[in-house]
């Protein structure tokens, strides 16, 4: 069992370039083109070279992996270029790390509570303070913080609704990964793997009730995964934060429709009947 699915060459949509390879110390390993968790990857050998959408951030998240610790959770060791960098030419490396997506909600949610104990004493990195994208929109309209005019029909009508019941919390933002759902393997001995971070500044139990929301609007959960971290604190209102943070992304996307809805409106429902 291995971290990425092999896909046919003809699907990868992006080559890896022979100067990348170069960068990494992998010029004479043959590249297979993988998916590791969702997204588009090269095996060359025992590194994992991938491209990425933002510079910055993947350096980042490098820079805190390299030497993080964190308990039970197995992290994805970033690999420099010849000449330092995190990151050439918009690509990145790290370890390859065994393991395959299951349907483990709750072991998730664990994994994300133990990163994100880890990652509690991590500085607010300076490259959240002028993002302005579809994440952080849809989670600063979550929280309150930010007016969106979103699509009745996409979501927006729902999140109306549910924004009038969001109430003030007194969680404390740290730096977490807000897309954990989807994003962690497991090997078969059912250790969680992850592969890099996607900062927010954000409560640690709102991270944990994404990956709950996730899992019961497209993952398959059951209902009951909603009760079993009821212990955390304000979950109700980091559960409802969740929800409007997915549904006010959904709302923005352009992929986004009417029929891509139910599964947020089956978790909308779960969330209301918690609040």
């Amino acid at each position: 069992m291995t971290a990425a699915r092999v896909v046919p060459t003809s699907e990868a949509a992006i080559a890896l370039p022979d100067h990348v390879r170069v960068a990494f110390g992998v010029k004479d390993v043959v590249p297979r083109p993988v998916v590791w968790a969702g997204q588009r990857a090269w095996h060359c050998g025992d590194v994992l070279l991938r491209p990425v959408a933002d510079n910055a951030v993947a350096a980042w998240s490098a820079g805190v992996l390299d030497s993080l610790e964190v308990e039970a959770v197995r992290l994805a060791r970033p690999v420099r270029s010849s000449d330092g960098r995190w990151v050439v030419a918009g690509w990145a490396g790290s370890r390859n790390l065994a393991g395959s997506s299951e349907p483990r909600h709750d072991d998730v949610i664990s994994a994300s509570l133990r990163l994100h104990a880890a990652t509690s004493t991590v500085l607010r990195p300076r490259l959240l303070d002028d993002r302005d994208d579809l994440l952080s929109r849809s989670a600063a309209a979550a929280f309150g913080e930010r007016r969106l005019v979103l699509d009745p029909g996409t979501g927006g009508e729902l999140f109306e609704q549910l924004a009038a019941h969001r109430r003030p919390v007194r969680l404390s933002p740290q730096v977490v990964h807000g897309e954990l759902f989807g994003a962690v393997l497991f090997d078969v001995d059912g250790a969680p793997a992850v592969l890099d971070l996607v900062p927010f500044w954000r409560p640690a139990e709102w991270a944990a009730a994404v990956v709950a929301v996730d899992a019961v609007a497209w993952g398959g959960a059951d209902e009951g995964l909603l009760d079993r971290w009821s212990h955390l604190d304000e979950w109700p209102q980091a559960l409802l934060r969740a929800v409007l943070y997915r549904l006010a992304l959904h709302a923005q996307h352009p992929d986004a429709s009417a029929r891509s809805l139910p599964g947020l409106e089956r978790a909308a429902g779960l969330v209301a009947a918690h609040l």
